[in-house]
């Protein structure tokens, strides 16, 4: 069974109000307890299962939450402050949940009615009103004690009717959560051996385990290789088919490089289904080995498509940056295997892009198949794809190791730009940014990254921020 259908998402929910109030102004507790059920029906509505614990407004209540968001499982709490309450009825549920938590400070409404309220007669009623608006009050409160206890929160301040604003970072709160469940239940298959000499690839497979979750299958190249020898001429027919409805397959493919390109397209599926891959990185040469090397120089469409449906592939054995591919395409930002290849300075722009796969679902137009009589740097010979990423926004991605051990995300926003590319065979695109060519390159380079990166559609710093927090890792932006 899909490890993601078997533990699905869940999103923890709770309000708070102070049990001292319900008596004392009346209706105040049905009506904050309609708001929370507001904000339940706001969070269904972006697609997460959500486990609402209702308002919560006392010391005892709260340490049962915290047993029952243990139980239930969540991944993510939201904290919806209602009004003033006391920090008592919020660190046993957080503290005993042990997961990230979301502070929802959200008003009613812009504003009180000032002129309506100052009207009111009864005091008493209008102290119950404006505790309807006091959902500010207790955050320093809150704040202070978890701080004191060293548990990391995040603040959504706005308001909880028309606040596209507020709603929208909640919503990528969602998302960066969604992203992290994804993450840690990904099973990432390494296929093959490390390209020699490239250093900066070189990953720590425990340190990727320990920062984003998952599992790492080591497959040998050979497994894929006897799949191929025994695929059979329909089940090679029926690939081909699928390459024509795809590809733009040039006239100069030879017929013979495509049946040897599907026939490898198939066996990478049954290896993926096999394993139950979410994700894989690949190299080998198969110096000696004409079975491993006819497999291995025909794998670019079948992994090109693989990628396309939500299994990203990294070539060169790079593991880092089959990690950021997957969170690019987890957050539908598509994901493709990237690098420099050169610099415009007449137009300020940087080329990049790479030989091998690419993800088919965003790029520019129809993907062009041609055939290639050397691939640079490795063995063989066969097909390849050229594209471009989709004119736009755009955002580069890069999961890097430190010095110290540690795992960081690195990112930039520019815009895939319109212009000469160098048709080579090779996916290419040419990227403008908010600072100069000059300023990217030197900046990008000045964190250490691999040489590779993945490259998505869209600007995604706001979430990949919010990624990192709940991954507990540090996130830089270089614009």
């Amino acid at each position: 069974m899909n490890k993601i259908n078997k533990y699905p998402l869940k999103v923890g929910l709770f309000g708070i109000g102070l049990e001292a109030y319900w008596e004392q102004f009346e209706g105040l507790e049905e009506r904050l307890k309609g708001y929370l059920r507001e904000v339940e029906e706001n969070l269904r509505g972006f697609g997460a299962h959500i486990v609402n614990l209702g308002l919560i407004d006392s010391a005892e209540k709260a340490s049962d939450a915290g047993h029952e968001f243990r139980q239930q499982d969540v991944d993510l709490i939201f904290l919806y402050v209602t009004t003033y309450a006391l920090s008592s009825t919020v660190l046993p549920v957080v503290r005993r949940a042990k997961v990230p938590v979301i502070v929802l400070n959200l008003a009613p409404e812009a504003a009180i009615d000032y002129k309506w309220f100052n009207s009111l007669s009864d005091r008493t009623k209008m102290t119950g009103e404006w505790l309807a608006f006091c959902s500010a009050c207790p955050v320093p409160e809150i704040a202070n004690v978890f701080k004191r206890s060293q548990i990391p929160f995040y603040q959504v301040t706005g308001m909880l009717r028309n606040d596209p604003v507020a709603w929208d970072e909640i919503s990528q709160w969602i998302q960066a959560a969604r992203v992290a469940h994804i993450m840690s239940h990904n099973r990432m298959g390494v296929m093959g051996n490390y390209y020699g000499g490239m250093l900066d690839i070189y990953s720590d497979l425990t340190r990727q385990c320990a920062t984003f979750g998952g599992h790492i299958e080591v497959i040998e190249v050979d497994e894929l290789s006897s799949l191929c020898s025994q695929v059979s001429e329909t089940e090679v027919e029926t690939m081909v088919q699928e390459f024509e409805a795809t590809f733009d397959i040039q006239e100069d493919c030879p017929e013979f490089e495509l049946k040897r390109a599907a026939r490898t397209a198939f066996a990478l599926n049954q290896l993926v289904e096999k394993h139950a891959l979410g994700s894989m990185a690949y190299y080998h040469r198969g110096t000696g080995n004409g079975a491993n090397e006819d497999t291995m120089s025909s794998v670019i469409l079948g992994n090109s498509l693989l990628t396309a449906k939500g299994v990203p592939v990294a070539g060169e054995y790079e593991v880092k940056n089959a990690q950021a591919m997957k969170i690019m395409d987890s957050f539908g930002a598509g994901g493709s295997f990237t690098e420099y290849y050169a610099i415009d300075f007449n137009d300020d722009v940087v080329l990049m892009g790479h030989d091998g796969p690419g993800h088919v679902a965003i790029y520019e137009g129809k993907i062009k198949v041609r055939p290639l009589q050397v691939y640079h740097g490795k063995v063989g010979k066969g097909l390849s794809v050229e594209m471009r990423v989709k004119l736009g926004p755009v955002t580069l991605l890069s999961v890097v190791e430190t010095v110290d051990g540690k795992v960081v995300l690195l990112a930039a926003q520019g815009e895939s730009v319109a212009g000469p590319i160098l048709e080579i065979g090779n996916t290419n695109s040419r990227y403008k940014f908010p600072i100069s060519a000059r300023k990217f390159i030197e900046s990008w380079n000045s964190h250490g990254p691999a040489h590779h990166c993945a490259v998505g559609v869209g600007h995604m710093n706001s979430k990949l921020e919010k990624l990192g927090q709940l991954l507990g890792i540090e996130t830089i932006f270089v614009c």
